[in-house]
């Protein structure tokens, strides 16, 4: 990519494409094209073709999707299927008629199986059945790299995909409803300790910034408290505040910090191309996505317990066994992009701190 190359960033305004824009600029790229869903629905064909007729970028990243937690995926599964089809294959078929020089397709680590082999191989892809829960989605982000395969291989294009595994940071999804387990777990202990020092100001706060089913600052406290209830925050009879967390706490996670996936997609959009993720003179040309990870994980009791520690919350976790636990452990082999020469340089305490100033900013 030139720094005066016509990049176009899909999702700009979420966790993913807002790190991603960050990045570029900060390199030196200005020339970027963005949209938001009001002024560009990804999942009408129609619309986006009339989009890149009219702006003709050169590159592109694909982040936008339809995101969310263990929740979300569960209850939505028509939706995340649905939408997430919709807008890959619009954005990338696209792509190949407008003659883009470069994509870079951004799916999940939820595409392994659930029993996959330990750390998870690009080669483990499709080789035994997928967690029920997110299912629809991960079936979703599977066809997306397979699309940009078979686009690759049939026409000729620079499709490349890139699989990150869990993020977090700057404008993440905090909605206790459809947020992952880690911005959760920072409001639900945010909240947590709001509630132990009786501090009701910030608690209507939070609540006017990102009501929870329709209850903002302004509701009594008996209806703030209910809410708080039945999205796991209450007290015990002896007054102590307590969080719940979904399942056991044992599944191991990995967490990346979202401005270090940015760089590494950046990295690859600049120093790589569909041609050098696979063996010259192979047969059959597959599991040409690359992973993005630390290669490190935590189990999420643990990871409770760092949270707890930052925003010294002095309750206690309750730990739902009758909710489910997910995969139990999901961590990535990232030697492939460690062997191109990219390595991630946050640690994950050092991430949690600054997840939590970002969102204490953002809730004022």
């Amino acid at each position: 990519m030139k720094k005066d190359s016509k990049i176009y960033i899909a999702g700009h305004r979420g966790l993913v494409g807002s790190a991603i824009v960050k990045n570029l600029k900060a390199k030196g790229y200005q020339n970027l094209i963005v949209r938001t869903h009001k002024q560009l629905d990804l999942t009408d064909s129609v619309a986006v073709a009339s989009f890149y007729a009219k702006e003709q970028p050169e590159y592109v990243f694909l982040a936008a999707a339809k995101v969310g937690g263990i929740v979300a995926n569960n209850i939505y599964r028509g939706e995340f299927i649905y939408e997430n089809l919709m807008i890959q294959n619009n954005v990338i078929h696209q792509a190949y008629l407008n003659k883009v020089k470069k994509l870079l397709f951004l799916g999940s680590t939820c595409i392994y199986p659930k029993s996959c082999p330990q750390p998870m191989k690009e080669e483990y892809l499709l080789t035994d059945v997928l967690e029920y829960t997110n299912e629809p989605y991960a079936i979703a982000k599977i066809a997306g790299i397979k699309l940009c395969e078979s686009y690759n291989i049939q026409y000729g294009t620079n499709f490349m995909a890139v699989m990150p595994t869990n993020l977090y940071g700057p404008n993440d999804n905090f909605d206790l409803e459809k947020s992952h387990v880690l911005p959760a777990l920072i409001r639900k202990i945010h909240l947590g300790k709001a509630l132990e020092t009786h501090n009701w100001q910030a608690i209507r706060t939070n609540l006017n910034h990102l009501p929870i089913e329709g209850v903002d600052g302004n509701a009594s406290e008996n209806t703030i408290l209910e809410v708080l209830t039945k999205y796991g925050l209450s007290r015990t009879s002896d007054g102590t505040v307590q969080v719940e967390i979904w399942g056991s706490g044992k599944p191991m996670r990995e967490f990346l910090w979202s401005e270090d996936m940015a760089d590494a997609c950046v990295f690859l959009m600049q120093h790589q191309n569909f041609t050098d993720t696979y063996l010259k003179g192979s047969k059959e040309i597959r599991n040409t996505h690359i992973n993005i990870g630390t290669g490190e994980d935590i189990s999420i009791a643990n990871l409770a317990l760092l949270i707890q520690k930052q925003i010294a919350f002095k309750g206690t976790f309750y730990f739902n066994h009758d909710k489910p636990d997910g995969t139990l452990k999901k961590l990535t082999n990232v030697s492939k992009l460690n062997a191109l020469g990219w390595k991630h340089t946050m640690n994950l305490e050092k991430g949690i701190d600054a997840a939590y100033s970002w969102y204490l900013k953002d809730c004022k």
